[in-house]
């Protein structure tokens, strides 16, 4: 059994003895002979040593550029962060101007939910009647008109934006005042059309599109949009305008409403029936 283990291990016990006498005789002697072998043992062990520092130096290259690329994107961040205060600061202080142009009470209110994907598109403000607010009043940003409130809670409020078919408002062109009404027929985002204007009115593209006045709840003048093409209907007396709204509905973000609604006797008298 002895002889059996010894049979098995002698080699490695030969290597081992081997190695620890060329390691004393290098150590001990400083003979030509042993120091050109020691030079020549040095030089392998320094381009074996190179040639994994090289890997080392790699693998490092490669945790720094993992660092720089994560702080790259947390300075981004923080760039897109500040982008966005800058934005918004710049919003808020065009909405307090607005507030001071109106001339009317007005709440100010963030949009916090809103339908684009529909033809009778709604939103929500995160104001109610706890701050004055009823049904049939005003909603506009500082670019222009955006609706009316159709639904209203102590805290919250419906508004029937001017992307809704159902929505529909008296409106002007600068400077000729020709008088019309404006919708959206449901397609195109970005248009509204200007029905109901003669075809007799001198309208053109680049005039200005603004509020009448008779709905009773929007103030005379208040921008909505620009002409973009005016065409006469065939076999019509009216002619068909396009308006490129000045607000951005998809985008909004703020609103104001106007605290104000229609005379309750100008409402009975203007829908008693004529015979």
């Amino acid at each position: 059994m002895n002889l059996g283990i010894w049979d098995r291990l002698r080699d490695w016990v030969l290597l081992a003895a081997f190695l620890g006498v060329s390691v004393i005789l290098l150590a001990s002697r400083n003979e030509p002979v042993v120091r050109g072998f020691r030079a020549i043992a040095l030089q392998v062990a320094g381009g074996v040593e190179g040639k994994f520092a090289w890997v080392g130096n790699y693998l490092n290259a490669l945790e720094e550029n993992d660092r720089l690329r994560a702080e790259n994107v947390q300075l981004s961040s923080q760039v897109a962060r500040s982008r966005e205060a800058f934005i918004e600061n710049d919003r808020l202080n065009r909405l307090l101007n607005l507030k001071e142009q109106i001339g009317f009470r007005t709440k100010a209110a963030r949009i916090i939910s809103k339908e684009i994907d529909r033809q009778q598109n709604l939103m929500t403000l995160d104001i109610g009647s706890n701050d004055s607010v009823e049904v049939g009043m005003a909603v506009v940003d500082q670019n222009g008109i955006l609706g009316r409130t159709v639904l209203v809670s102590p805290s919250f409020s419906r508004v029937m934006p001017y992307m809704n078919t159902e929505f529909r408002l008296p409106a002007k062109v600068h400077p000729n005042q020709a008088a019309g009404i404006i919708r959206w027929d449901g397609r195109d985002p970005e248009f509204l059309s200007l029905d109901q204007v003669i075809k007799t009115e001198p309208v053109e593209p680049g005039q200005e599109v603004v509020t009448s006045g008779y709905s009773g709840i929007f103030p005379s003048g208040y921008p909505i949009g620009v002409v973009t093409s005016v065409r006469v209907r065939t076999g019509r007396n009216d002619l068909s305008i396009l308006v490129r709204p000045y607000s951005n509905y998809s985008t909004a973000e703020h609103a104001f409403v106007l605290l104000t609604k229609p005379d309750p006797e100008r409402i009975e008298l203007e829908s008693f029936p004529i015979e």
